[in-house]
């Protein structure tokens, strides 16, 4: 691949990477994942500073990985002997081609997709933009190879004048951002391990996943100073089944589930408000009962969980509100219960009383204590659960855990129980209360101010990054209560979703994001703006790095 770049405008080095990596399918889940990977790695390999120093290039394979999937890193060392580290890292999956239709055959081919939509007819402005020569479709394309290809020009450049810097630059590709992140998650390992042998100061991690426009419109251009977290709040609601020709005196888990949607799902009252942040709403992912085929008997149990972004709140704070929304939606099934079965009696001449209705609702961590009350062996109960379903879709696995709990429930009461299922991301920001927080503020400040006045560009500053991103897992600002609170009422966390949060608060990696610019990741649609991205983006990383590690 040097040879093909080596000649090339840092334009036509990023454009030229891009379309590569582009044509290279590694979609979430798959064994692209692999060949990626290796694709990144060869072309780390034909840079001449690597031919020097072979050993400078490496893989980490992700533990326990079925695909083999693994991470890729290099290491440049500038001219003397400073320990100052900047991380470059980036993702290298996707989501999958489905949506590209009859398309999904040429959805990696950035050449053929801009040829169609200059075609096309079904959206002027995608139309317009590939008339204009200033965009690149394909799958990946903004989301986030575009971002990959950034880093890889940078560390050539890094590496070619390696006199007019000191201190290190280590490039970091990871497998498995799109779900479940454990690419990034088992570099926290291969990172402290540098840091303890080479005795490293690692000063930021830029990350450069994409931006976009936050609202129609928008002319900024946004640099983030940390990464939002996310939880991932579940429901389980056992309720009470019967015969359909009797269904006033059962209790629809599905009615609970739908009302605890209705109450949660894209509630701007339940997004926390940090002052000029983005601040997205819950959003269900999932919603569905546990019936396996058509029979004339109500469901008995019903799951539902959502997307929860988190800025600055606890798991312990999220709990909180989201118990007192369930114990909310518990009481409004009780009183519709309660209100139509009152017109049931009255329409057909039956007596007023009806059943009960009523719900109890429990925290997970709530949920085990009164089992254990009852004498149930809660630890040994969750464990054989895990061993009975190796390879069950880990969101199930939880569900399947509070499902065999309830089971042995004595009381056999109509109930929720809310409990968090992986992903879990943390949280960080810049808080600036550090010499080395305000040295890496300072630095984006001046170099932010420096690309306005050549480019015209408008440049907006922001703490949290508003999308799921690798650079949660570089630093954590929960404390141990907080994070106790959230393992406690996570089934089965060491053996599930063992994020090493001890790892991740020691290793303490600012992660700011730098990213390249583009619209409609995650469709068909999806393209990176090339003049932004391929000059303006790499330009000022390239500074940031370089005042960083100045001589």
């Amino acid at each position: 691949m040097y040879l093909e770049i080596k000649d090339c405008s840092l334009f036509e080095q990023v454009e030229k990477l891009t379309t590569a990596l582009v044509q290279t399918l590694s979609i979430n889940g798959t064994s692209g994942e692999v060949e990626i990977a290796d694709k990144v790695e060869a072309i780390l390999r034909t840079f001449p500073y690597f031919q020097k120093h072979p050993d400078r290039v490496w893989t980490q394979f992700l533990p326990g990985d079925q695909l083999g999937r693994k991470n890729v890193f290099a290491r440049v060392k500038g001219r003397g002997n400073a320990k100052k580290t900047v991380i470059f890292h980036s993702h290298i999956d996707t989501v999958g081609i489905e949506d590209f239709g009859q398309q999904e055959g040429i959805a990696n081919d950035p050449e053929e997709l801009l040829r169609f939509f200059q075609q096309w007819d079904g959206n002027k402005e995608v139309r317009e933009h590939a008339l204009s020569g200033d965009w690149m479709f394909g799958r990946g394309a903004v989301d986030m190879k575009s971002g990959v290809a950034v880093h890889l020009a940078n560390v050539l450049y890094f590496s070619e004048h390696c006199d007019e810097w000191d201190g290190e630059i280590i490039f970091m590709a990871n497998p498995v951002e799109e779900n479940q992140h454990t690419g990034v998650i088992a570099s926290v390992d291969e990172l402290l391990r540098l840091r303890k042998e080479e005795q490293l100061e690692y000063v930021v991690a830029i990350n450069n996943d994409y931006i976009s426009p936050l609202y129609p419109g928008d002319p900024k251009k946004y640099i983030y100073t940390g990464a939002g977290g996310k939880l991932l709040p579940c429901f389980y609601v056992y309720g009470r089944e019967t015969h359909v020709g009797q269904t006033l005196f059962g209790l629809d888990p599905t009615l609970v589930t739908s009302e605890l949607n209705r109450l949660i799902n894209n509630n701007m009252e339940l997004a926390e408000q940090v002052e000029g942040e983005m601040m997205t709403p819950p959003s269900a992912l999932y919603q569905r009962d546990t019936k396996a085929f058509y029979n004339v008997q109500t469901a008995v149990t019903s799951h539902l969980y959502f997307n929860l972004m988190v800025l600055e709140a606890s798991p312990k704070e999220v709990m909180s509100k989201l118990k007192k929304v369930a114990t909310a939606a518990a009481e409004n099934i009780r009183n519709y219960y309660e209100e139509q079965y009152r017109t049931f009696a009255r329409v057909n001449a039956f007596p007023e009383e009806g059943p009960d209705w009523e719900m109890e609702v429990y925290t997970y961590e709530e949920y085990c204590q009164k089992l254990g009350k009852q004498g149930v062996d809660v630890k040994a109960v969750t464990a054989r659960a895990v061993a009975e379903h190796q390879g069950m879709e880990l969101r199930e696995l939880c569900f399947e855990i509070v499902d065999t709990l309830r089971k042995l429930d004595h009381s056999g009461k109509p109930s929720i129980v809310i409990f968090f299922a992986p992903p879990y991301c943390p949280h960080n920001y810049l808080k600036g209360d550090s010499a080395r927080d305000e040295e890496v503020l300072r630095v984006i400040s001046d170099v932010i101010a420096r690309w306005e006045g050549k480019t015209g560009e408008i440049f907006a500053v922001k703490r949290f990054f508003p999308y799921l991103t690798d650079s949660s897992y570089l630093s954590l600002h929960d404390t141990d209560e907080e994070v106790a609170s959230l393992i406690d009422n996570f089934p089965e966390w060491d053996k599930i979703y063992p994020v090493p949060v001890k790892k991740i608060r020691e290793l303490n990696v600012p992660a700011i994001n730098v990213g390249v610019f583009g619209l409609d990741a995650h469709r068909w649609t999806e393209r990176v703006y090339k003049p932004y991205s391929f000059e303006t983006v790499p330009r000022m990383i390239r500074d940031m790095a370089g005042s960083w590690l100045k001589p």
